[in-house]
């Protein structure tokens, strides 16, 4: 196995979108491409690296303060903000799917946002709610430090089954019970978010946000 040493960390956020189903929540997963540098033929959820740009749009919405407090814990308020907008530009780039509200810029739009914003959309920050960090470990091609946020289908706006304008970056996108997505080909850390979620749907509530990190050879998980 190679050893990838001195590899930096970037910021990074990930969308889990749930829908409720007939026969209980279902989330929107998509399969990474098999020669993709990380990660390849894993099932994951949208998402990615956060952008310089996403620091310079503009929203419909501020985050909701309990949010912008856990995500500023360890970050100022403007990178807080930064870290939702990748979020929602990550989800409109790899599934087609938008979260905002009516609106328009006066100046020029950041680059990334451009079909996102043709909608006549702004995106609306209060939607999202903040539920998971985790740093990927030592010895990765690529390290992220990625903030999970936890979005209802019933706040994006247009039909949540259209994945017309997706980029080809995740395939296989399609909606799946979360038990049954366990037995997709899962990444670890999506296995232990999916459990997560599974635990504040049935009313487990943390106090806090839980963070996944390595640091002298061991996993750490504590509260944010």
């Amino acid at each position: 196995m190679t050893e990838f040493k001195d590899v930096p960390i970037r910021d990074a956020a990930s969308v889990i979108l749930l829908r409720d189903g007939a026969e209980g929540p279902r989330v929107l997963m998509g399969m990474r491409g098999a020669k993709a540098v990380f990660m390849p033929s894993k099932y994951v959820f949208p998402g990615g690296a956060l952008d310089p740009t996403d620091r310079a749009m503009t929203v419909a919405t501020p985050l909701r303060p309990d949010v912008a407090q856990a995500l500023s814990a360890q970050a100022d308020e403007g990178e807080a903000e930064a870290l939702a907008l990748a979020a929602i530009r990550e989800l409109w780039e790899e599934a087609g799917l938008a979260l905002g509200s009516p609106g328009t810029l006066d100046g020029r739009v950041p680059e990334g946002w451009e079909s996102f914003a043709a909608r006549g959309l702004l995106p609306a920050l209060d939607r999202l709610d903040f539920v998971f960090r985790a740093v990927t470990p030592p010895g990765r091609p690529r390290r992220f430090d990625a903030r999970f946020f936890l979005i209802h289908a019933d706040e994006l706006d247009g039909d949540p089954d259209d994945f017309s304008a997706a980029s080809d970056e995740l395939s296989h996108l399609h909606w799946i019970g979360l038990r049954e997505a366990r037995d997709l080909a899962l990444p670890f850390i999506t296995e232990v978010v999916l459990s997560e979620v599974e635990a504040r749907l049935s009313g487990r509530n943390r106090d806090g946000v839980p963070f996944f990190y390595h640091e002298d050879g061991r996993s750490h998980f504590h509260m944010l």
